[in-house]
């Protein structure tokens, strides 16, 4: 899998052939599915495009709108789980749908792990599971991401 191909340089064959079987399962189920528009935030709410690639991998459509957004993700490098949940409360718009839903997502991708293909892996299938729920159940949540109620 293309995406992969970067980060495998030095992955025996069998792990690269479990990353892509993974990877093909999110793959598979996603066809068959809505995109849910996806709002990626920093922390101030301002519009980021880190995890675009991952996104749209797990089955997101990435925009910058957070009125067409189903989902709003606040990720920003650097920023804990404990960072976000103490400044994302501010920025927060009781009009946004994904707010009135209870869409609302912090994620912190570990910034002090090294980007390897086992790690995009796992990122793109947490990212099913926040914006795909019930259909994607991998267990992560509370590790990296939670969902945020206001």
């Amino acid at each position: 899998m293309a995406f992969l191909d970067h980060l495998t340089a030095n992955v025996p064959p069998a792990k690269i052939e479990e990353l892509t079987e993974r990877l093909e399962l999110v793959e598979h189920k996603i066809k068959f599915m809505d995109r849910p528009p996806v709002a990626f935030l920093n922390a101030d709410a301002s519009p980021n495009f880190y995890l675009s690639e991952e996104i749209a991998l797990a089955g997101g459509m990435v925009g910058r709108d957070v009125f067409a957004a189903v989902f709003l993700v606040f990720y920003e490098p650097g920023k804990t789980l404990t960072d976000l949940m103490r400044e994302v409360p501010a920025v927060l718009n009781p009009e946004w749908p994904a707010v009135k839903n209870n869409r609302v997502i912090l994620l912190n991708d570990d910034v002090n792990r090294s980007l390897t293909a086992e790690n995009a892996v796992a990122l793109i299938e947490d990212m099913a599971e926040m914006i795909h729920p019930g259909t994607f159940v991998f267990g992560y949540e509370g590790d990296k991401w939670i969902r945020f109620s206001v």
